[in-house]
């Protein structure tokens, strides 16, 4: 142990008894100033409470099916889920829309299948899928461990009729589904899909068929792709769907110019992306005046304002396709706009919103 001299230690002491007696005027003065600075100035002033923010509700019901919120995934853009769950927590959707589904696996389309567009783009995928066994198998038993209470509606595709049951069937033994979509609307097949939706007798007969093998409940979605979709719309409520879902893509084709030569081997793809909501939009509007059953509506949704207007415009639920491709979180960030909309506008159910749009001033 060191020993200072007397003098040295007396000068230590003295300095260390300064800087504490400082250190304690220092605290002392702070706390003084900060409580002088809350009792004098524009600060004194007291500030009313703000109101805590609208609880919304934001419940929806698809026929039986009861949906904690309207967001939905559009069939064939988010898989089953699992390629998203890393990025956004999957059990705060409205529900998931799976995939088209086919008895049998499908290999799909040759030769390209993707083309970007000015304001969207063009697929001509072809439904592929690995089919029913291997969804009941993997995917169905994926989601009901990372996300039991989450509604899971599957896209059900097929070439003809039988095809349609046949999944249906099978799917009605498994647990963990909640809905069925009937997929009579896709364009990039040769048979079946939009060859049955153009025509409201054959889009009748596969409802028909399909509602005698199903007790879940039943959407059909629609196409866009015809004269009138309100006819088709009524033969498929009348013929025991319990909801429909419009639009699906638009006929659509690319050329390369340099190449002269088409971008698709069947020459037409379909078409979605912001560039369709405006036809979207008109085609909700005239099926919410045309039938009475829920709408499920999409078509170029990529925000919280897009499901607003979807619901303004008459759906019920809405869904988000393209829009996941360029952001893997667009459902949650949606869920999270529609929610402030709500608020902003003094919504308090979200259900005050389905076909409450009014004529312009």
């Amino acid at each position: 142990m060191i020993t200072l001299p007397p003098e040295l230690a007396k000068r230590y002491e003295k300095e260390a008894a300064l800087e504490l007696e400082f250190d304690e005027d220092t605290q002392s003065g702070r706390a003084a100033a900060a409580g002088s600075s809350a009792q004098s100035g524009p600060a004194a002033e007291q500030k009313a409470p703000e109101a805590p923010p609208l609880e919304v509700d934001l419940r929806v019901r698809i026929g039986s099916l009861t949906l904690a919120n309207p967001i939905t995934t559009a069939s064939g853009t988010f898989a089953a889920g699992r390629e998203f769950n890393d990025l956004i927590d999957i059990t705060r959707l409205g529900a998931l829309t799976t995939k088209g589904v086919s008895a049998t696996a499908w290999k799909g389309n040759s030769g390209r299948r993707l083309a970007e567009t000015a304001s969207g783009v063009l697929n001509s995928i072809g439904l592929q899928n690995p089919g029913v066994k291997h969804f009941i198998r993997y995917d169905l038993p994926w989601l009901q461990e990372h996300a039991p209470d989450l509604p899971v509606i599957v896209n059900v595709c097929g070439h003809r009729i039988s095809d349609y049951t046949t999944v249906i069937e099978r799917l009605e033994e498994a647990g963990g589904v909640a809905a069925y979509e009937l997929n009579i609307s896709c364009p990039n097949v040769d048979c079946g899909g939009m060859a049955m939706g153009v025509d409201p007798a054959a889009a009748a007969e596969v409802t028909t068929a399909c509602r005698a093998f199903s007790l879940r409940p039943l959407i059909v979605k629609l196409t866009p792709n015809v004269t009138d979709i309100t006819e088709v719309a009524r033969a498929v409520e009348a013929a025991g769907a319990d909801a429909v879902s419009l639009i699906n893509t638009i006929l659509g084709m690319a050329i390369d110019a340099r190449s002269r030569k088409l971008v698709f081997k069947r020459g037409v793809a379909g078409l979605s992306g912001p560039a369709i909501k405006p036809v979207a939009l008109r085609m909700v509007y005239e099926v919410a005046h045309a039938v009475k059953i829920p709408i499920i509506g999409m078509g170029g949704v990529a925000t919280g304002t897009d499901v607003a207007e979807f619901m303004l415009a008459g759906a019920t639920a809405v869904a988000l396709g393209t829009a996941n491709f360029d952001n893997p979180c667009a459902t949650t960030d949606a869920l999270d706009e529609l929610t402030r909309y709500c608020q902003e506008q003094g919504v308090a159910k979200v259900t005050k919103l389905t076909g409450a749009v009014r004529p312009a001033s």
